[in-house]
């Protein structure tokens, strides 16, 4: 049994796609990450860097002890070669799906998450910051689309960890200020993954587990205020 802490967040929606596609068990540790519950004891034992999502893997392959994980990409990989799923053994397709694996933890998801900041959380309006970001998520945005030219999924034929990290991200792409018609291989993609049965189950869930996702003030202050006594307070 898989114990996923979650919130219904871009990187926490990762985890349950793969685990819906897998069909591995699982239970849903909530972690309200607007009330602070990411700094329980119990949950920075797991995860030090209080951010959701993280695992705890009761029954590892081989045996022992629970393993436990925090980072989606980590979280990720650790689950496609626990079950052989969704990554590739062929090493030119696996170094493939982890590059691009990589490029949505190094890329797509801070410079869309500094969009989603500024656009739609900051206390003031800055356009310098809006514009900057805007246009880089854009620009991934293209990078991806240009990927996608020639080939139904990021790494090739198959479904892989990379799509899981990367659809997320582009859920939200009105709130991002992007059209998903100026591109259009990212527009089929995203539209094939949207149907998947795995992908309505993950989505329908987050819609159970967080039913008024509403960003309060204070919320924001929690979410948005931290700083080094943050952590060595907690």
């Amino acid at each position: 049994m898989i114990d996923l802490y979650y919130w219904t967040t871009p990187n926490g929606h990762k985890i349950t796609l793969f685990l819906e596609e897998a069909g591995l068990p699982y239970r849903i540790v909530p972690i309200n990450i607007g009330k602070g519950e990411q700094f329980q004891p119990d949950f920075l034992h797991i995860a030090p860097n209080n951010r959701i999502p993280a695992i705890v893997d009761n029954a590892p392959a081989g045996g022992g002890e629970p393993i436990s994980i925090f980072e989606s990409g980590a979280i990720l990989l650790y689950l496609a070669e626990k079950t052989g799923q969704f990554l590739a053994a062929d090493p030119r397709v696996r170094i493939d799906t982890l590059q691009w694996l990589f490029w949505q933890m190094g890329g797509l998801g801070p410079m869309a998450g500094q969009n989603h900041h500024f656009v739609q959380y900051a206390p003031e309006t800055i356009p310098y910051a809006i514009d900057r970001y805007v246009k880089e998520t854009a620009r991934l945005y293209a990078v991806l689309n240009k990927r996608l030219a020639d080939r139904e999924f990021i790494a090739g034929a198959d479904y892989s960890i990379a799509d899981m990290a990367c659809y997320p991200w582009i859920v939200p792409h009105e709130r991002q200020r992007q059209n998903l018609a100026d591109f259009p291989h990212l527009a089929r993609w995203f539209e094939a993954i949207r149907q998947r049965p795995a992908t309505v189950r993950a989505y329908a869930l987050a819609e159970q587990i967080n039913k008024a996702p509403v960003m309060d003030e204070a919320a924001k202050k929690l979410l948005f205020g931290q700083d080094a006594d943050t952590v060595t307070k907690a």
